[in-house]
């Protein structure tokens, strides 16, 4: 069954919302973003959460030592880079990695296995207007190399769809189950998880 990461978390009862609907992993987004969110709001939000849920720290283009340490101060599962981070950046982390591609960053397939990383994921480049199905089969390519996960704005009316053509380990979605940036909608989030699982 594809695993549900719902993303840009930014409050506890958000965060339950998924965890009731579902969803197997939780993203915190510490990077640039309309989603933001505090180490300390994290840290405040992690007991209330099962240990079965992966939670992910999102980071972009960070120095090392910022992301070790927002790792730890949280007691994170694990983090996503979503930037231009190396094979090298990846392997001095000593905590489980999704190493995010878009389209546009994304090597040479046979040199994803460069990266020793958990899980691939493949994204749309932010300013660019990528249609969602663009992405479909190059991360069903992907497989070939690791475990994927799909996202660039997937939603409830998509995502079955996504899940037919790429076959990807797991979903993300961030803006497409809210009700504005930042706030979860909870209709949405079940509709999608439904759809995923439909």
């Amino acid at each position: 069954m594809v695993k549900v990461k719902i993303c840009g978390i930014t409050n506890l009862e958000d965060a339950l919302m998924a965890v009731n609907c579902g969803a197997g992993m939780l993203g915190f987004i510490f990077a640039k973003s309309p989603r933001k969110i505090e180490p300390e709001t994290v840290k405040e939000i992690m007991p209330n959460l099962p240990s079965s849920i992966i939670k992910v720290g999102v980071f972009m283009d960070q120095d090392i030592s910022e992301v070790k340490e927002i790792v730890t101060f949280c007691g994170l599962d694990m983090t996503q880079l979503h930037g231009n981070e190396s094979p090298e950046f990846c392997e001095s982390l000593s905590v489980r990695i999704i190493k995010s591609f878009t389209p546009q960053t994304l090597p040479e397939l046979n040199k994803l296995r460069d990266y020793k990383v958990e899980l691939l994921m493949l994204d749309k480049q932010k300013g660019i207007n990528t249609k969602p199905e663009e992405l479909w089969p190059i991360a069903r390519e992907m497989t070939q190399y690791g475990q994927v996960i799909l996202a660039g704005s997937l939603t409830p009316e998509n995502v079955a769809e996504a899940i037919k053509i790429a076959q990807p380990y797991a979903v993300d979605v961030a803006s497409g189950v809210e009700r504005e940036p930042g706030k979860k909608d909870y209709q949405k989030i079940e509709a999608f998880i439904q759809n995923c699982r439909g």
